[in-house]
């Protein structure tokens, strides 16, 4: 699995996962027991016993949908935008082979590092850092949340990072890492924002992101697809910032933000007045509704994890470290 396809292909991420949360816990004193509310309360969002569950069965369950193409195996241990991504991929996949995937092979996740935050109010999140057998060398990272107690963990980002990129997160004396409020006006960016940044910059450029192959280059393959010939494709980006997608950020050890955040974009192929418009392939054809006349709309929708540096301290530009896209539905025209 690469970590960015074709813009014009169905993507076709891996998962493995995890994010969790604990709620209340139960504290002894000399009284007796007494409740603990995890809405109040600044505690782990989960153990680390039930983060290695959350991401065993999250495994499973994944391996079992894919193997199956079916998506109601799995829904319960995806949220947010791998959610978005997943089930259009096995709709796609049981519409083209509704026997099963022919070329299914178990994801297996080794190697699993777990960054478990304390903090107070809900979402209760944490990340997992993996090898993958997927995907070459790069490391997987999955976030789990849940927003209450009565929730599974489910992944609600998985993204595919180099080697040596994920920095060191900050963590106290008992080894729990620190959540950063989205609202964090320490940094060179604000995390909250950084959904509705990322779509400023795809339109229209700017200073805040560093150049990259999800940034600048990106910005120059559109450039370049714009205009082919017998065919003009248009883009359309929107921050996703509510709900399932709201971003969430984990304290690195110099002062900044691992930053989780998500996208949603829109390209519209249309074919010049007089000529045959180009037939997508068999996955685009599996989420495409209406009739492929003259145009396309497609629908994506993509997660990212950005590195975003402590205001006031070298260079104050967002990294994009990591991106996974998926396309979502189309309409023909």
């Amino acid at each position: 699995m690469s970590r960015d396809r074709d813009p014009r292909t169905l993507r076709r991420p891996a998962r493995s996962a995890l994010i969790a949360a604990s709620v209340t816990a139960l504290s002894a004193t000399a009284s007796g027991c007494v409740v603990v509310h995890g809405e109040r309360e600044i505690l782990p969002s989960t153990t680390r016993a039930e983060a290695a569950k959350a991401l065993q069965e999250f495994t499973t369950a994944y391996n079992e949908a894919d193997k199956a193409y079916d998506a109601s195996l799995d829904s319960d241990h995806t949220t947010g935008a791998l959610a978005d991504i997943d089930s259009a991929r096995l709709k796609a996949g049981k519409a083209n082979n509704p026997d099963g995937n022919p070329n299914h092979s178990p994801l297996k996740l080794t190697d699993a590092k777990y960054t478990i935050p304390k903090k107070a109010g809900w979402p209760r999140w944490f990340l997992v850092d993996a090898a993958g057998n997927k995907g070459g060398t790069a490391r997987w990272l999955l976030v789990f949340t849940r927003s209450s107690l009565d929730d599974p963990f489910q992944v609600a980002y998985l993204t595919l990072v180099t080697p040596g990129k994920v920095p060191e997160f900050k963590k106290d004396a008992d080894g729990w890492a620190e959540s950063v409020p989205v609202n964090s006006t320490g940094l060179a960016a604000d995390p909250g924002g950084l959904s509705r940044d990322y779509t400023a910059y795809l339109k229209n450029g700017g200073d805040t992101f560093a150049d990259g192959f999800h940034t600048s280059q990106w910005r120059a393959l559109r450039e370049k697809n714009s205009k082919k010939p017998g065919l003009v494709t248009q883009y359309i980006d929107e921050p996703l910032t509510n709900g399932d997608y709201q971003p969430l950020a984990l304290r690195t050890a110099d002062g900044g933000a691992l930053v989780f955040f998500t996208t949603r974009h829109y390209e519209k192929q249309t074919a010049y007045a007089g000529t045959s418009f180009p037939v997508p392939n068999k996955d685009v054809l599996a989420l495409t509704t209406g009739e492929i006349k003259q145009s396309l709309l497609m629908e994506f929708v993509s997660n990212e994890v950005a590195l975003d540096p402590p205001k006031g301290s070298g260079s104050q530009k967002v990294t994009i470290l990591g991106r996974i896209q998926g396309m979502t539905s189309a309409e023909g025209s």
